[in-house]
């Protein structure tokens, strides 16, 4: 399994030569440098853990900066693990880059999604909208919520107005359109979880 993070760009389009237009989703992704490899005989499991956009010493804490001197890399904003197979296969210093996902038809990718603020339900739930007629108040209330007397309380789980967005989500099976190793850049067919400039970590599917 392969596994990157990423900077989402934006979206865009890509023409086939048969003129068919694609919207696809420009993700920068990679490299990362590998700070650390764990393995079976100290930590009890192979795995490799690697950075991403590399921060300025001043925005950096003092065991962050001694975590990835030791890798002989610039401290790292991301850090993520990543379990593998064989972890003799990797070595501390070593960069992961796109060129990983060569090959790869199929990925999932995970992000914060936007966040919208206080959303009501019509909005965050999809509920149908009142009657907008003449003396009709209730355009785009919920309706009735509460109970009698049995169990007089609103169970947990209502659908109700609140916080929209800014969840972590991931989108399955998303296609690869395309692959420049050469800017690191990735492009997805339709659109990925959460706002340009946001952190995205992309998986094979």
């Amino acid at each position: 399994m392969a596994l990157l993070i990423g900077r989402k760009i934006g979206m865009t389009q890509l023409f086939e030569d048969s003129g068919k237009v694609t919207p696809v989703s420009v993700i920068e992704a990679g490299p990362c440098p590998i700070i650390q490899v764990k393995t079976r005989d100290k930590e009890g499991y192979a795995a490799i853990q690697i950075g991403f956009d590399e921060v300025k010493d001043h925005r950096a804490t003092q065991p962050m900066k001694g975590h990835c001197k030791k890798a002989d890399v610039g401290p790292q904003r991301i850090m993520r693990e990543i379990r593998v197979d064989d972890d003799s296969a990797y070595t501390v210093g070593d960069t992961v880059d796109v060129k990983v996902f060569e090959g790869v038809n199929k990925v999932h990718i995970t992000g914060m999604t936007k966040g919208r603020g206080f959303a009501g339900t019509v909005k965050r739930h999809g509920f149908k909208i009142g009657r907008k007629t003449h003396g009709s108040h209730s355009h785009r209330e919920p309706g009735a919520v509460g109970q009698c007397a049995t169990p007089a309380r609103i169970f947990k789980g209502k659908k109700l107005p609140g916080r929209m967005g800014g969840v972590k989500r991931t989108a399955r099976n998303l296609t690869v359109v395309q692959i420049d190793p050469e800017n690191n850049l990735l492009f997805i067919k339709g659109s990925v979880p959460g706002a340009n400039n946001g952190i995205v970590f992309i998986k094979t599917a």
